[in-house]
């Protein structure tokens, strides 16, 4: 086996290793990998918010045993082959053994380890744009058109996972077009390869156009109670804090598409950042949306470094590169990951708050980060509807209705009982309520702390019997407050009220 195999090797098992040790035993599963975990028990084309990507790969967890253990491999699996995509564009760019490590040490000790600790379609989105930058870089050196084949395989493959990488095209295309690569748009290869991508893309677009275009209705949503508080001020921020430590190397990369004769060809990707950055900006895009323009820059620049600090006493500053990428890690690691107890951050709390990290979606400061603050309170929830649950002798016919997706897949990724399945008229879940297999004689109604209606006036109008069984009390959780009640013999049918209210909030959509 070569060194370089051998030393790639270790830097996978390295971070796939680390990855056991960024999250404090006392938090739960995050939100948003409920979904994606409950979105594997409903195989379809698209969802709601999301392609279908992710449930394949819900599906090969819960084949796996659906354990925690699994649930937290992929995306870290993902990561690692980020940074190997990263390797092989540094042998492609003829960079030597310093090289390759400081690529792969930049990747490792980055913004990528904190996507890599959730079950999101963030990990494989950067694995995927990554990977396309490459197979175009590819295709520049050898002007072979499998790499535009694999290209359009890649681009389908990340368009099924998460639509973000439209914006990697919309921003390929002037790139491509203030070059001297323009030429690509009349090699017949590119537009076998264009159909190929959208022959892979198909059953989704059908899927969209068969369901009046969710993701339209997504983005409307996202736009108006997300994106609205976004400031574009705050987002070029953010840019430098995901690569901070390797900054210098991201530097490094422009510069030498600059200046360095041999990467006159590679510009396009300088342009490619530029373009995408502006795109984002315009459109008032989440931070975390442009991570996957930055693991390709990285072998650039670490190429040119290793050519302009190889003589000399130059050479003496190599070891310098590596100390400032993990000089700068190590004071983010109680930082960026939930390696703390919620006490812990709490007490710790005023760095976050100064470095805008305590900011949720709202635009308002909480005790937590939004992201730790939504991997509280789970077990709690469904601990807690399993209790209910179990006092009821036709359980059955018992129906568990949630506010919020991460409430329902919560109960169903935890409770002790599999027949529970939990629902919400809230994303996904909306389409997956058991109405024609069941008749509704009770209800567990979750719902959040922000509820107007605490009586429950509308519902003592349909039950025999209402009460107030349980409040998620977990301070640290963004779920704290939320109420749990027992809707008991339903004196009409529950089946058929819940259809109109099904249709009536599709309707809206």
């Amino acid at each position: 086996m070569q060194k370089n195999t051998i030393i790639l090797l270790f830097f996978i098992l390295l971070k796939m290793f680390l990855h056991f040790f960024l999250i404090h035993p006392d938090y739960d599963l995050q939100r948003d990998e409920y979904l994606h975990l409950d979105q594997g028990r409903h195989l379809a084309w698209g969802y709601e918010s999301v392609p279908p990507f992710s449930a394949w790969v819900a599906l090969i967890i819960r084949w796996l045993g659906n354990g925690v253990f699994w649930v937290k491999f992929f995306p870290a699996l993902f990561g690692a082959l980020t940074m190997v995509v990263v390797w092989k564009t540094i042998e492609a760019l003829k960079g030597g053994m310093y090289a390759l490590v400081l690529g792969a040490v930049a990747v490792t000790f980055s913004v990528i380890m904190r996507l890599n600790i959730l079950f999101q379609p963030n990990s494989f989105d950067v694995l995927c744009w990554t990977f396309l930058y490459f197979t175009f870089l590819k295709f520049i050196i050898t002007e072979n058109r499998k790499w535009l084949m694999l290209g359009a395989a890649c681009f389908a493959l990340g368009f099924l996972n998460k639509y973000n990488i439209a914006f990697l095209v919309m921003g390929l295309v002037p790139a491509i077009l203030i070059t001297e690569h323009r030429t690509i748009f009349i090699n017949k290869y590119f537009y076998y390869a264009a159909g190929l991508g959208l022959l892979l893309i198909s059953p989704n677009l059908l899927w969209q156009y068969q369901h009046n275009f969710p993701v339209i209705h997504h983005m409307k949503e996202l736009s108006e109670t997300q994106l609205v508080n976004v400031n574009r001020l705050d987002f070029l921020k953010e840019q430098l804090l995901f690569f901070i430590g390797s900054l210098f190397i991201l530097v490094a990369a422009f510069v030498a598409f600059v200046v360095h004769p041999l990467f006159k060809q590679f510009r396009v990707f300088g342009w490619l950042f530029l373009f995408t950055m502006l795109i984002f900006i315009f459109f008032k895009a989440k931070p975390y949306y442009a991570i996957g323009l930055y693991p390709f820059l990285l072998p650039f620049g670490a190429v040119y470094l290793e050519q302009i600090l190889k003589n000399g006493w130059k050479v003496y500053l190599r070891p310098l590169a590596f100390l400032l990428i993990l000089g700068s890690f190590i004071p983010l690691y109680k930082i960026a990951f939930p390696v703390q107890s919620p006490s812990a951050i709490k007490a710790n709390g005023a760095l976050l708050k100064k470095l805008g990290l305590l900011r949720w979606e709202d635009g308002k400061d909480h005790a937590l980060p939004q992201d730790f603050a939504d991997m509280q309170g789970w077990r709690e929830l469904a601990n807690k509807t399993d209790s209910i649950y179990e006092t009821l002798n036709d359980a059955a016919h018992t129906l568990v209705l949630c506010d919020n997706y991460g409430q329902a897949g919560a109960i169903n990724y935890y409770s002790k009982h599999p027949d529970i399945h939990a629902v919400s008229m809230n994303a996904d879940y909306i389409n997956w309520f058991p109405l024609t297999t069941k008749e509704i004689k009770h209800v567990i109604l979750v719902q959040e702390i922000n509820d107007d209606d605490k009586n429950r006036t509308r519902e003592k109008q349909f039950f025999k019997t209402v009460l107030l069984t349980g409040t998620i009390e977990n301070p640290y959780a963004r779920e704290q407050g939320t109420n749990i009640y027992l809707l008991k013999d339903a004196t009409t049918s529950i089946n058929k009220i819940l259809e109109q209210e099904i249709r009536d909030r599709k309707s809206k959509q």
